[in-house]
């Protein structure tokens, strides 16, 4: 006779307990090992294995450990929880513990058959983790099969590193420089897209017509965009890199591929109307021409859009996130020296000659004679090395056919565009010629060279004066550089200028993304644990968008001011973020007074950003033609002027000798104070208004009920360690931060913890700090329940207390008696396993899971006449402590009598588990209420009998004055 085991059931095979899980059939059970990951899943044949229904058994009446037995029991098993039966999945599985605020994307996506969304919070606020968090939670539930990240392949990298990390999902990079390998792997016929279900692809490189049609004909079911803005075309002017993106994801989010598509983007509208309804047309084609005036298209599109400030989510709920106060900004200045000065005025008598001489040869001559200009004037102001290889360098500008080619090549100039690294090198800038030119350009070139490192520098003098101020205020300061050159030349000339214990390093684009990775990883390893020593990382723009730099540095220096004030604000956004330890980052802006250009920048585009990132709490992007027209105008004015021109930059910027500058600088106030106000309408339009704070606070209320909280994980690790030889030192500041170390801890600890810290770590006794911020960097220890040290903790603390033969230290027993003053009359609490056979309708069809819960249940008396205790004062029974010693002979003999008489406890734990199973269904529905589909069908059954893990007794003692424990109740 076949016995037929149901799924959620315990079954012993092998020498062990198992769960049975749905997959399961009669001739072949699909077991997973109580309290196992689903990594530790196995299948069984009963028809040649023996395989036995099974109950979790009784802790044994000698297993006797102290008050906070129950406490760290607890903390452990729901720590160790992979499978939690909440509407939220994938909560439990991964490493990151979300704030309050993250959940509503994820709400919202959860509404939808077919998930769309646009998330578009501000800089630093976690867009990263909020789309993380759908795409695991949709892979978790089965919604999605596999995920593609479209990213810059600059970026490629960390995307990789943070799904691996954070979310458990092992992605494929699919580089340019990675495909050829990949290819080399797979079968006949075979597409990798197949092959490997989640990839990061860089976007530039599958855009092209040669593996796009690959990419879509096998792409993926969910799919994020990174950056999405820069993949979308405003109008025919868009650059062809634009038009190539757009084109891609026009065919991804084609609605009859019914594929999860979430963009990810912090501008996403960049003042062009036609871009951003572009943009909303990948969501859902209708979107491409939606009224956003009205009120009915503003719901809808609310559906599928989020976008706050940190302003809106600094204090979410009863959360407090802990973002930098606010950037402070100085400007400070130097002047050219009379040898630099003479070689600017030199270069520009030459760049004016050449484009008076270009402007009587044609329109392609003349604009290719512009572009060299600008070009030139930026190098030299940059640093005598960039000028100096400018001034030998064939110019990309000079190959154009065409005017409109010429602008094309040479537009990035002007609007520091970020699609490539090729910028840094200067390869599209000016250079060697032939002839009298030739020679006049060497002539510049060798009189630039002759000026590096020398007191005739004074902006490189200047930086090193504002850095030791930086250094010795103990700060980590980011450089930035426009220029390949002038980075490696400003990180060599400040090599021993910063005091002995600065540790300096250049980054650029000449390094690949994994290498500038490993770079600034060496240079915070080189710092070391020193409080003394001091970071500063010089870097090109290669380091301005999407990399996370705020656990090793805190303040910015811009050494070359870039045209768009954007990138500024980039930048800055390395550091400024969640996670940045500081309250306030510093950022200093050198700005040359009389290179007649820099100090009309600063004014004109770049306070004028900060005035209205700090009026509006959000950037708002300077209109590309208005700034492009206020830069035109200077360059033109300095050419025209030629030779000789010295002085102030206030002298040289008055409004009667150039009308024309301050006129553009007018229009471009206007035509951006028009952008401004779109903006705030688009915020007050688009705030996100579909997920109220209630609901939100309903669920994060669960979520912290099942999984526990800061404070209890805190806890639950000091006490543990403790327990176990580990020495711990608090921080000093206050923060509720400590250090552990473990070198002296028992043998099965140390080999649980090696593999996530490292076995030097455990080993050579180095210290693991353990912050109570979830932002940690590398080799830091997060007071979360998802942080691989802590669940490797849990693991070794639950798995010692289930084997009641194992030797050593044990932090937390499965039975207590506790003789304490805060009952009056005999108190048991019970630590009760709850296992959950769960059904989840889908797109593709019913999913059948199973997943676990634990909860404390308290009652006075004897099992056969329990009172209950509410929930209320159940809890507060962890807080109990003993006031008396407890004779261990009388204890095991009162434990004996309690665990004989648990069969009489069985069917009010049953009714428990049936009333848990009613209020999961009702989360279930509430977090999926907006898409009738989804909610039929969902049920939620309690697996009989629930197991008893722990039982611990409080016994009152002589003048016992009880907490208000009253009798009733349901707990």
């Amino acid at each position: 006779m076949t016995i037929v085991h149901t799924a959620g059931s315990l079954v012993s095979a092998r020498g062990r307990d198992w769960v049975v899980l749905p997959e399961s059939a009669p001739d072949m059970l699909v077991l997973r090992p109580l309290g196992g990951a689903d990594d530790d899943i196995a299948a069984v044949f009963p028809a040649f294995e023996e395989v036995r229904s099974a109950e979790f058994a009784l802790p044994s009446a000698a297993d006797l450990g102290d008050e906070r037995a129950a406490g760290l029991l607890r903390s452990a098993l729901r720590i160790g929880f992979r499978s939690g039966a909440g509407p939220f999945r994938s909560l439990a599985r991964i490493a990151v513990e979300p704030r309050a605020y993250q959940l509503v994307p994820l709400m919202m996506a959860l509404r939808q058959k077919t998930v769309r969304m646009l998330i578009s919070d501000d800089v630093g606020i976690g867009k990263t983790v909020e789309a993380g968090l759908i795409a695991s939670e949709l892979l978790a539930q089965g919604e999605a099969r596999g995920l593609a990240v479209l990213c810059s392949p600059a970026l490629a990298e960390q995307w990789q590193e943070e799904l691996r990390t954070k979310f458990g999902i092992d992605a494929e990079l699919v580089l340019a420089s990675t495909v050829s390998k990949l290819e080399r792997g797979l079968d006949l016929g075979q597409s990798l897209f197949d092959r490997h279900p989640h990839v990061v692809v860089s976007t530039d490189f599958i855009k092209s017509p040669r593996h796009r049609d690959d990419f879509v004909n096998h792409c993926p079911d969910l799919v994020i965009v990174d950056e999405a803005h820069t993949c979308v075309a405003a109008d025919e002017n868009t650059s062809a890199q634009n038009q190539l993106r757009y084109e891609l994801l026009r065919r991804i989010a084609d609605p009859r591929a019914d594929r999860h598509l979430i963009l990810v983007t912090a501008t996403p509208h960049s003042g062009k109307p036609t871009a951003f309804l572009n943009l909303l047309g990948l969501l859902k084609p209708e979107f491409a021409t939606l009224d956003t005036s009205g009120q009915a298209g503003r719901a809808l599109l609310a559906q599928h859009f989020v976008q706050r400030r940190r302003a809106d989510i600094r204090k979410y709920l009863d959360e407090e996130t802990e973002f930098p106060a606010d950037r402070y900004f100085r400007d400070e200045t130097y002047k050219l020296s009379p040898a630099y000065r003479a070689l600017l005025d030199d270069a520009i008598a030459y760049a004016s000659e050449r484009a008076a001489v270009a402007g009587e040869q044609g329109k392609r001559e003349a604009r290719i004679a512009w572009w060299s200009a600008i070009a030139l004037l930026r190098s030299l102001v940059s640093s005598p090395r960039a000028a100096a290889q400018t001034l030998r360098t064939r110019s990309a500008v000079a190959t154009a056919a065409t005017p409109k080619e010429a602008d094309r090549l040479g537009a990035p100039l002007t609007s520091d565009s970020s699609d490539s690294d090729t910028l840094e090198g200067l390869d599209v800038t000016p250079g060697a010629g032939t002839g009298e030119a030739g020679a006049q350009l060497a002539e510049l070139a060798q009189r630039a060279a002759t000026l590096e490192g020398t007191t005739e520098d004074l902006k490189l003098k200047e930086l090193i004066r504002h850095l030791r101020v930086l250094v010795a205020d103990g700060h980590h300061p980011i450089v930035f550089c426009r220029y390949i050159p002038t980075a490696e030349y400003v990180a060599e000339h400040l090599d021993g200028k910063l005091g002995r214990k600065t540790v300096i390093r250049a980054v650029t684009g000449t390094l690949s993304p994994q290498q500038r990775l490993q770079r600034i990883a060496e240079l915070a390893d080189a710092a070391g644990d020193d409080p003394a020593a001091r970071r500063v990382l010089v870097a090109t723009d290669c380091l301005s968008e999407g990399v996370n730099l705020q656990h090793h540095f805190d303040a910015v220096v811009h050494y070359d001011l870039a045209w768009n004030p954007t990138r500024h604000d980039q930048r800055e956004g390395r550091v400024d973020r969640y996670g940045q330890k500081r309250d306030t980052v510093k950022v200093i802006t050198l700005y040359g007074s009389d290179n007649g250009i820099d100090g009309k920048v600063l004014d004109v585009l770049i306070k004028k950003h900060r005035q209205i990132r700090k009026d509006l709490g959000v950037s708002v992007s300077v209109p590309d033609a208005a700034s492009t027209g206020v830069t035109d105008a200077i360059v033109e004015w300095l050419l025209m002027r030629g030779r000789g021109q010295s002085g102030e930059q206030e002298g040289l910027f008055g409004i009667e000798e150039i009308e024309e500058i301050s006129n553009r600088a007018v229009a471009l106030e206007a035509d951006w104070n028009s952008t401004v106000e779109r903006e705030k309408e688009s915020r007050s339009r688009f705030a996100q208004n579909t997920i109220h704070p209630e609901e939100v606070a309903r669920e994060v209320e669960a979520v912290r009920d099942a999984l526990g909280d800061v404070g209890e994980i805190r806890g639950f690790v000091r006490h543990a360690l403790g327990t176990l030889d580990g020495v711990l030192r608090e921080d000093v500041s206050g923060s509720g931060d400590f250090t552990a170390e473990v070198s002296g801890s028992p043998a099965g600890l140390r080999d649980a913890l090696a593999p996530v810290l490292g076995g030097d770590v455990v080993e050579l006794g180095r210290p693991v700090l353990f912050r109570t911020t979830a932002a940690v960097a590398r080799g830091e220890a997060a007071l979360v329940r998802t942080d691989p040290v802590v669940g490797a903790l849990a693991g070794y603390v639950l798995n010692a207390a289930l084997e009641t033969g194992s030797d050593g230290p044990r932090s937390a027993r499965r039975c207590g008696v506790i003789r304490t003053r805060a009952v009056g009359s005999r108190t048991t609490l019970l630590l009760v396993r709850y296992r959950f056979h769960l059904t989840l309708p889908s797109r593709s069809g019913e999913r059948q899971l199973v997943a676990e819960d634990a909860r404390l249940l308290a009652f006075e008396g004897s099992p056969a006449n329990a009172m209950w205790l509410p929930a209320e004062d159940t809890l507060r029974l962890l807080d109990v402590t003993a006031d008396d010693n407890t004779d261990r002979d009388f204890g095991e003999r009162t434990m004996s009598r309690v665990l004989n008489g648990l069969p009489a406890t069985a069917a009010h734990l049953e009714t428990y588990g049936e009333q848990l199973a009613a209020e999961l269904l009702a989360s279930h529905r509430r977090v999926r209420s907006a898409s009738g589909e989804i909610v039929r069908g969902v049920t939620v059954t309690a697996q009989k009998p629930a197991d008893i893990l722990g039982v611990y007794v409080y016994l009152p003692t002589v003048g016992a004055a009880p907490l208000t424990l009253a009798a009733g109740g349901v707990a």
